[in-house]
């Protein structure tokens, strides 16, 4: 299994997620964060801490978010490794506040 960063983190980019990260497996794109499906060991502990549940395991993935697992492998392999938390995007206070959370 691996973490998977979705849609919920676009627009937002929290960071509290790479300071639970145990492996350093998130990283970093302009709008949102993608994890290394290869550097994942499942702790879940990223899934707890998203403030707008943008992160699933795989195998609780719902279906109709499967592309992510994909996207995530593509993005992390050529975005730079994130391991301290930084400052989410100025939207990203809105996007939570539409999200519900």
């Amino acid at each position: 299994m691996t973490a998977v960063v979705t849609d919920n983190c676009e627009g937002c980019r929290f960071t509290e997620c790479v300071t639970v990260c145990p492996v350093a497996c998130f990283h970093a794109g302009e709008e949102m964060l993608y994890v290394d499906a290869e550097g994942c060991i499942d702790c879940c502990a990223c899934v707890a801490v998203c403030p707008v549940q943008a992160i699933y395991m795989d195998g609780d993935l719902p279906s109709e978010l499967s592309h992510w697992l994909d996207i995530n492998r593509e993005r992390s392999a050529e975005l730079p490794v994130i391991t301290e938390q930084s400052e989410p995007r100025p939207t990203a206070a809105a996007k939570r506040s539409r999200l519900g959370f």
